[in-house]
């Protein structure tokens, strides 16, 4: 008998705060059992990747990772393109599903994700409407669909 899977925790880097609403809300009605946590920037993410902040304010275990990353490439102090470098050339964190999740369509943009790394890139939708479907998606690929390796151990820094 396979035991349930938990509920998958879902780490947003975006600055944006009507963004990040706007992706608890979709979230919440599109995947209720989703734990969403935000990092403001790309500073925040690898700071609370690298276990030096909490993951989510509830779990005191410092080997919690996120299930899936969705990162905005625009942010101050560390953009997402310094950031999803970063994940992927850590032994520890490249294998946590990152998503690229941004305003842009440039070509060069989407290219250097997919070569730094990104598991997807997903230009934001200019709708709620919209932004349910992809979290619809989103959820049932990354949550439930595929079968990802189990979460990395905070203490087994490089």
């Amino acid at each position: 008998m396979t035991e349930p899977k938990p509920p998958p925790i879902i780490l947003i880097a975006d600055d944006d705060p009507d963004d990040r609403l706007m992706m608890r809300d979709a979230f919440a009605e599109r995947c209720r059992d989703c734990r969403m946590c935000f990092a403001h920037d790309g500073a925040e993410l690898m700071s609370i990747l690298n276990g030096k902040e909490p993951l989510l304010e509830d779990i005191e275990s410092p080997c919690v990772y996120p299930d899936v990353i969705l990162l905005d490439l625009n942010m101050p102090l560390k953009d997402g393109r310094e950031a999803l470098r970063e994940i992927k050339s850590s032994p520890r964190l490249r294998t946590i599903p990152t998503i690229v999740m941004t305003t842009s369509a440039d070509e060069d943009d989407i290219r250097y994700c997919y070569q730094a790394g990104a598991n997807s890139y997903i230009v934001k939708p200019s709708t709620y409407s919209e932004l349910l479907d992809v979290v619809s998606s989103l959820t049932n690929y990354w949550a439930t669909t595929v079968t990802l390796p189990g979460r990395p151990e905070r203490h087994d820094r490089e």
